[in-house]
């Protein structure tokens, strides 16, 4: 197909009314389109997709069978108020996996470029997901979490409402948290920091300098359990900060309901990412 065609719609979906489809959209064999939904050019529905509600997926989107978008959400208190899902480009959607429109007390749930979401994930009513993250095979995000650029949520994770994790952390799988997960750091267990995202920082061109900065910061903040506001400005003594280390430091500051704790062994392990 080139990329000026017209959509091709597989005569055994449902398209409704009111939904606009760009340029080069394929809608494949048994999918639903129902709501004022707009799918941009050449995004692939391959097949057995669901797309509900007040929905915008942007352009080279691909979703695979099974996936739904825009459902409403999973909150008792949703009265099918007119909430919304916004989608940007080149994302990933795989088997199963599930993003719900806005709920009662929110508006959008909003999703960037460049995205993964691996079989069976979830992402629930109102989250933000930044660029270029992924989300692993049966991790789920509740509602209202904010997850920051090239961050990793790995299989079978949970994140607990309202939680932000930052841009270029991971989360190990079977972790959980319902504490914020500072940027460029490992998470593992129950809201454990166990070192500096050494791997994922390098694959993302940020300078041996700044990682070195980074680890040092990490070792005065978590290295052993202590006030964190008393850390902070002990590492805010030691000499001018490298920009990654004064993002880590805006984030702590900038945490409502706390964030993940120090390992209680002192021990890093920050170059197996």
């Amino acid at each position: 197909m080139t990329r000026d065609a017209p959509p091709r719609i597989h005569p055994t979906s449902v398209v409704g009314a009111e939904v606009e489809l760009a340029a080069g959209v394929e809608v494949g064999p048994l999918c639903l389109l129902d709501g004022k939904i707009r799918v941009g050019a050449r995004t692939r529905l391959i097949g057995h997709v669901t797309i509900l509600g007040i929905t915008e997926l942007g352009t080279d989107n691909v979703l695979h069978p099974g996936a739904v978008i825009g459902d409403e959400p999973q909150d008792l208190t949703y009265t099918g108020g007119a909430r919304s899902v916004k989608i940007g480009d080149r994302n990933s959607f795989r088997e199963h996996s599930t993003v719900h429109r806005g709920s009662e007390r929110g508006d959008v749930t909003i999703m960037g470029n460049d995205n993964f979401m691996m079989q069976s994930a979830h992402v629930a009513h109102d989250c933000r997901i930044g660029n270029s993250t992924i989300i692993a095979g049966g991790a789920l995000l509740a509602g209202w979490v904010e997850l920051g650029d090239r961050a990793l949520v790995s299989g079978n994770c949970v994140v607990h409402q309202y939680t932000r994790i930052g841009r270029l952390a991971m989360m190990r799988g079977l972790s959980r948290t319902s504490r914020d997960v500072p940027p460029f750091c490992i998470m593992d267990g129950t809201h454990t920091l166990r070192g500096i995202n050494v791997v994922g920082l390098k694959r993302a061109g940020i300078s041996s300098k700044s990682i070195h900065a980074l680890r040092h910061a990490f070792t005065t903040l978590f290295g052993a359990r202590r006030n964190l506001k008393l850390a902070i400005e002990r590492l805010e003594k030691s000499g001018v900060l490298a920009p990654e280390v004064v993002e880590l430091v805006e984030f702590i500051r900038a945490s409502k309901h706390g964030v993940a704790f120090g390992p209680h062994d002192q021990h890093s392990d920050s170059d197996d990412a």
